[in-house]
């Protein structure tokens, strides 16, 4: 499990960094151009519907399994280079987290928050905008009134996530246009404050989304 999130996080590393050397390139060559003149605006606001899904772990003797789930997905940019900006998001989703262990079955659902900051760097050409985003954040597990009534003792928990991801935006305009994205998360599975859900694995959430972007 954890060579093959090793060996993905280094190909991940190694898309965005040749991502990010060919977009200084082309900013290079581009000159002066200003984002805000051309383009409608610094400023990016979206709202996304997405859906999330997440890769089966193994641990102490515990194996985990994530309900497929959807959600939505609201951000923020701000570019301070026609390239290169800053990025903050918000998202929300609710799944069962199944915990096999040699003790019984524990069947987790929880509402989860995800908040989020990255440097994301996008290469404009013309309508379309292809970028590539690399940060962090964190992850809020809440058990729903139904998880504490099945699983006693359970609690909230916040865990650290490494963020990576990219996608496409489609201008209709300077101001409207569509976006496309993909999100990875790699985080420590939650416990929910229960030492016999405690696994100490890592596991890899894939966000996909959809929706629409306003420039300002």
């Amino acid at each position: 499990m954890y060579v093959k999130l090793f060996n993905k996080f280094n190909l991940i590393c190694t898309v965005i960094s040749l991502f990010l050397f060919s977009t200084c390139a082309f900013a290079q060559n581009s000159g002066s151009r200003s984002y805000a003149s051309d383009d409608g605006g610094k400023n990016e606001v979206s709202a996304q519907i997405s859906g999330i899904f997440t890769h089966d772990s193994v641990g102490n003797s515990i194996t985990q399994h994530s309900t497929n789930s959807g959600g939505f997905l609201l951000g923020y940019r701000g570019y301070f280079k026609d390239w290169l900006g800053v990025d903050a998001a918000y998202g929300y989703a609710r799944n069962t987290q199944q915990n096999i262990t040699t003790t019984g079955t524990f069947n987790v659902q929880s509402n989860i928050n995800q908040w989020t900051g990255a440097l994301v760097a996008s290469l404009p050409l013309g309508h379309f905008h292809p970028f590539a985003l690399a940060g962090g954040g964190g992850l809020t597990f809440s058990p729903t009134t139904s998880a504490k009534t099945a699983v006693p003792g359970v609690t909230r928990q916040t865990v650290g996530a490494f963020l990576y991801g990219g996608g496409a935006d489609y201008f209709l305009g300077k101001h409207l246009g569509v976006r496309g994205e993909y999100r990875g998360f790699v985080y420590d599975r939650p416990n929910f404050g229960l030492p016999v859900l405690n696994s100490n694995a890592k596991t890899h959430s894939a966000q996909t989304s959809a929706g629409i972007v306003l420039r300002f």
